[in-house]
């Protein structure tokens, strides 16, 4: 229930599109979300509204439907009170322009006019129409006006054009919205460097050693993290798929390759986020520093081949047997400069009689500020969608439970709490 009590206001233009806002208000309903339509005459010609107001469980608010009953709030004044935040999705060419020109001739216009919160808008259109330099101009002018805008694709369109200018994916929009409804002022312009997955190491051309960590806790606590406002860079060798596209994502194998880009990812995480603009505040670009954070969540091999080789070793040349000369890898997570900067290890143990002091000693050892410990079992194992983690500070400890996205939430507001002292 990531989106429990959020009211989401969802506004539809007339663009073929439209059938993906269904599945938007789907995603939103399934978090808990609270879900209102307003539907322009345009959007009507493509699906009617009852369709809207059965995924939506509330009735759709159009030209017909506006009520200015005290006891109703179906108008563009009240209706935009009740809202947390406001989503047009489709925006068609004509919306844009109107909205960016300040035009109320519609219902949803008018709405967007009296709206003072955030507003995103996920643009739909032909290539040409979309990529006019009136169009470009207006969505400009919005993007400093208290709007943020959700990209479209390129692919083929209804008309049978390839280009720019289908409506993002249901999920990225989501995820923006989530960001906007969830993001707190601790993480906000806060750069935060994890690694993820399991490292390969080679043995030759086709044969690698590595281990079974899926990377998905890596990529729940990333999502956390920018649904938080964070500024996120992930280093990752796996399980990175469907992310939020502005998490920065840089995808490595070997243990080596993942040393050097975190490396050069913490120096720039310590260098701060420089601000953007807007007319709404009449801010000015300003460099923001916030400590840094790092989550060490990758599962880095502890042996490495001591000669790997090019092209494919024949197994007529290697015999019946095979003995396979291995060293010791270098310890990442302890060689990294972890100065000003909060450092977050994560432990995976089999033993529970011997789990709590190898992450004792893992966070005395390798100067952090933190370990999540994971236990290994039947029901909490490498690739599950869940996870049992114990969060071990110097001074306290904190377990929690259930799906690894709401783990690492939890994980993420323990740390806040325990950490926004010192700042």
């Amino acid at each position: 229930m990531l989106l429990k009590n959020k009211k989401i206001l969802v506004g539809v233009t007339g663009s073929i599109a439209i059938y993906k806002t269904l599945e938007l208000i789907r995603l939103y309903v399934k978090a808990g979300a609270q879900v209102r339509v307003i539907m322009t005459e345009g959007a009507k010609k493509f699906i009617n509204p009852i369709t809207f107001e059965a995924i939506s469980q509330n009735k759709v608010l159009d030209e017909s439907s506006e009520c200015w009953d005290k006891s109703q709030d179906y108008n563009h004044i009240d209706i935009g009170k009740w809202s947390d935040i406001f989503i047009i999705a489709p925006a068609s060419a004509n919306t844009i322009n109107a909205l960016a020109n300040g035009f109320g001739t519609n219902l949803l216009l008018q709405t967007a006019l009296a709206y003072p919160r955030m507003k995103l808008i996920a643009p739909a259109a032909n290539t040409n129409m979309l990529k006019n330099p009136i169009t470009q101009a207006s969505l400009k002018m919005l993007k400093l006006c208290n709007y943020e805008i959700v990209s479209s694709q390129t692919k083929e369109l209804v008309c049978k054009d390839v280009g720019d200018g289908a409506m993002a994916e249901p999920t990225d929009i989501f995820d923006v919205t989530c960001k906007e409804l969830l993001k707190d002022e601790y993480w906000i312009n806060r750069r935060v460097v994890l690694s993820g997955g399991g490292t390969v190491e080679k043995i030759d051309d086709v044969r690698y050693i590595s281990n079974f960590s899926s990377g998905k806790m890596a990529s729940s606590l990333a999502k956390a993290l920018y649904y938080k406002g964070a500024d996120v860079c992930l280093v990752s060798t796996r399980g990175y798929e469907n992310l939020p596209k502005d998490i920065h994502l840089i995808k490595v194998q070997s243990s080596n390759e993942m040393y050097e880009y975190l490396v050069d990812s913490i120096r720039v995480a310590k260098k701060g986020v420089l601000t953007k603009p807007t007319l709404m505040d009449n801010s000015t670009p300003t460099l923001i520093m916030k400590r840094p954070f790092l989550f060490m969540v990758a599962a880095v091999s502890d042996y490495l081949p001591s000669y790997p080789q090019e092209g494919k070793l024949k197994k007529e040349l290697i015999g019946t047997l095979w003995n396979l000369e291995l060293k010791q890898n270098m310890d990442i997570l302890k060689s990294l400069d972890k100065e000003e900067i909060v450092s977050i290890g994560f432990k995976a143990e089999m033993d529970e009689t011997t789990a709590m002091n190898s992450a004792t000693k893992m966070l005395e050892n390798k100067n952090l500020d933190g370990v999540c410990l994971n236990i290994l079992n039947d029901e909490n194992s490498f690739g599950s969608d869940n996870n049992n983690i114990e969060l071990i500070l110097k001074n306290s400890s904190y377990e929690f439970k259930g799906s690894k996205l709401d783990v690492s939430l939890e994980i993420l507001e323990n740390l806040q709490r325990e950490f926004s002292q010192y700042e």
